[in-house]
This record gives structure tokens, C-alpha cells and sequence, in this order.
């Protein structure tokens, strides 16, 4: 099937590479043009390399690659005046928006007494206020173009306890019930809002010193190790993986699937 998201406008935060450029890329191959977002700019308290304005340019190459149009912008999610702005300009250009992918965040995982205030403060500023922004900036457009989804991205460390990561962890259960919350009131609107709760991801996220920052924390009570096993035999999924199931909550294949937890997590959350 093609074209399943053919004529809509889609907004995609962390866009530059990593699963924020394969939701952008899938939504265009299948019809849809695209805002692309990122800070392309360093990332507070993380061990992996940040995004720059050249991957976000590579993002809309790729994009434009299946002659769909594309409008980038270079934004902070914790900046909520320039998610607007980014917003109002990608449908002042694109003509509306249908589609919202919350997809940019951190994680910085350490042991329990190793997360500091300023490290708290920031995970939740970027993963939790930087998701309703983006919700904020663009929820009004969605009820202008008469309904829409958005589909806030969480991890399986959302539906279950991972270790390890107390303040990420902490972030991705605030995101989940923000997409139920959200789903409620902009129900009305026509408007289905639902979670994604991907297990570990190969993404420049686990590039850096993050998996030896990870193992420096596991270190310390290895019994909880399991805890990050997939139930299937896999090791990591891929980000056209997660993308496949963005298409599905965007397209009107899921057009009675509302505040719901959709997981990619090959299980993890269920071992």
C-alpha cells in the first residue's frame, strides 16, 4: 500500500538522523511533506556526539529525495516561542499540519546517587516540557486542519522499570500520561494522541561513552542487568523499526486508536 499519508503535513522533533530522521523519511516516502526540527547544538549532561545543521540538511535531502517538500528549522524543544515560530512558519509554507512526531529527548543513564539535581532538572526539561511544547505549538493547527494525530514518543523505560536511569525513567511515565491527558481533551477536535515506547534503538544515542556509562552503572548491582533483555532474540532494533509504526499512527489506518501505549520493544517490557 501506498501513499498512505498522501497530502498530509507532518512536524517531526530531534529530526536530524537517528529515529527523529526515519519518522521524517518513512511519513515523506508515503506522501507526506515534512517540518523538520532539531538544536542541532550540544545536548546538556550526555556522553553521545550531538546532532549539527548538516545532518538536519542530509534529513531534508532524504526527504526531498521522494518529492516531498520540506521546511527545517533549527530549534531548542525547551524553547516554546521557537517551536511556534517553527510551527506557523512550516504551515505558512506547507499549507497545514496533520501530523506531529514528539520525538526529540536525552538520556544520560548513571546510578541512582549519581543523578544530580541539575541532571534531573534537565532530563525533564528537555523530555517532558520539551514534548508539551511541542504539543502546544502545534495542537492549534491540528484542530484548524479539523483533526490529526501526534504521537509522543516514550520508551519501553515508560511502561516498565529500567535502572539505572531514575530520572529518565521518571521523564518517559510523565510522557505516557501526557499522551493520555492530551488525548482526552483534544478528542474533540478529532485529534488521537497516543504514545511510542521503543525498546534500545541503534541511534547515535548508544554511540559515545553511553554503553560504558551504562556498564560503569551496572557494575555496581549486576543482578539488575536482565531487566534490559528483550523477550525476542534480538539485541536492537533498527529506527526504520519504530518508523513503520509512527506511519501506522499518523495514517488512517489507526483512526480509533487513541490514548493508547504502543509498544516496539520486542518484548522488553514484558520481561
Amino acid at each position: 500500500m501506498a501513499g498512505r499519508v498522501e497530502g498530509k503535513v507532518a512536524l517531526v522533533t530531534g529530526a536530524a538522523r537517528g529515529q527523529g530522521r526515519a519518522h521524517a523519511v518513512r511519513l515523506a516516502a508515503e506522501g507526506a511533506d515534512v517540518v523538520v526540527v532539531d538544536v542541532c547544538g550540544p545536548l546538556p549532561d550526555v556522553s553521545y556526539p550531538s546532532a549539527t545543521e548538516e545532518d538536519l540538511a542530509e534529513t531534508v535531502r532524504q526527504v526531498e529525495a521522494h518529492d516531498r517538500r520540506a521546511v527545517s528549522a533549527v530549534v531548542d524543544v525547551r524553547d516554546l516561542d521557537g517551536l511556534r515560530a517553527a510551527a506557523d512558519r512550516g504551515v505558512a509554507e506547507l499549507g497545514r499540519l496533520d501530523v506531529v512526531v514528539a520525538n526529540a529527548g536525552i538520556c544520560s543513564p548513571r546510578a541512582w546517587d549519581q543523578v544530580g539535581a541539575e541532571v534531573f532538572a534537565n532530563t525533564l526539561d528537555v523530555n517532558v516540557t520539551g514534548v508539551w511544547n511541542t504539543v502546544m505549538a502545534t495542537a492549534p493547527h491540528l484542530v484548524a486542519a479539523g483533526g490529526g494525530s501526534i504521537v509522543l514518543v516514550s520508551s519501553a523505560a515508560g511502561l516498565k522499570v529500567q535502572p539505572f536511569m531514575v530520572h529518565y525513567t521518571t521523564s518517559k511515565w510523565a510522557v505516557r500520561g501526557m499522551a493520555k491527558a492530551f488525548a482526552t481533551e483534544l478528542a474533540q477536535h478529532a485529534i488521537r494522541v497516543n504514545s511510542l515506547h521503543p525498546t534500545g534503538v541503534a541511534t547515535p544515542m548508544g554511540e559515545g561513552d553511553m554503553q560504558a556509562t551504562l556498564g560503569a552503572a551496572m557494575a555496581g548491582d549486576p543482578r539488575l542487568a536482565p531487566m534490559f533483555s528483550n523477550l525476542l532474540p534480538v539485541q536492537i532494533t533498527q529506527p526504520e523499526d519504530v518508523a513503520d509504526v509512527v506511519l501506522f499512527l499518523a495514517s488512517d489506518e489507526s483512526r480509533y486508536v487513541t490514548a493508547h501505549e504502543m509498544a516496539v520493544d520486542a518484548g522488553v517490557s514484558e520481561f
